[in-house]
């Protein structure tokens, strides 16, 4: 025979599942956060898993918030140790570097076309159409080379104005996340 349960054990059972399934939420939520690389933070979790911020300060789950928190603290240290994170300032002077190198290889092209062209005409006065043809084929190549060149150096300056937006962007939510954090503090 089963024994009747009364309605306080009903509903005590169930405020019992509900706060052991939004613990679980809020766990799995911090999870979430650091493997997102996301900045945890008490009042980030508890909107995030959609608790009250009554919950996260739980002594079991607040530990496991703390413990998070300090996984993502040192591994910001490590990188910025690593000199993993370049500065936007750095990503700049590389952009400007690139910019100016590309300038100077464009400049370097136009000169060698022109010397080409001098030296091709010179040529050809002088030389058969065999030579000739074949010394056309040497400056077509060297031609090619040097486009490629180009065209290698301006794929690496977009690449650095990607990294330099990145990094901005980077920037720009780090602000932000300090803000908050200031404006959490100082309540």
């Amino acid at each position: 025979m089963t024994a009747t349960r009364s309605r306080g054990d009903v509903l005590r059972d169930a405020r019992r599942r509900d706060s052991q399934e939004k613990r679980a939420k809020v766990l799995a939520t911090v999870n979430s956060m650091a493997a997102n690389g996301q900045e945890i933070t008490m009042l980030g979790v508890a909107r995030a898993a959609g608790v009250s911020n009554w919950l996260v300060y739980q002594p079991e789950i607040k530990e496991h918030i703390d413990k998070a928190r300090k996984g993502q603290a040192s591994k910001t240290r490590r990188e910025k140790s690593g000199g993993r994170n370049a500065s936007s300032a750095s990503l700049a002077v590389d952009l400007e570097l690139a910019r100016a190198e590309i300038r100077k290889l464009r400049e370097e092209r136009d000169k060698l076309k022109d010397a080409v062209r001098r030296n091709l005409g010179q040529q050809l006065e002088h030389a058969s159409a065999s030579d000739a043809t074949g010394r056309i084929q040497e400056l077509l190549t060297a031609n090619q080379q040097l486009e490629e060149r180009l065209s290698t150096t301006l794929r690496e300056l977009r690449e650095t104005r990607d990294k330099l937006e990145m990094t901005e962007l980077d920037l720009a939510g780090a602000r932000a996340g300090i803000a908050q954090m200031m404006r959490e503090q100082s309540r």
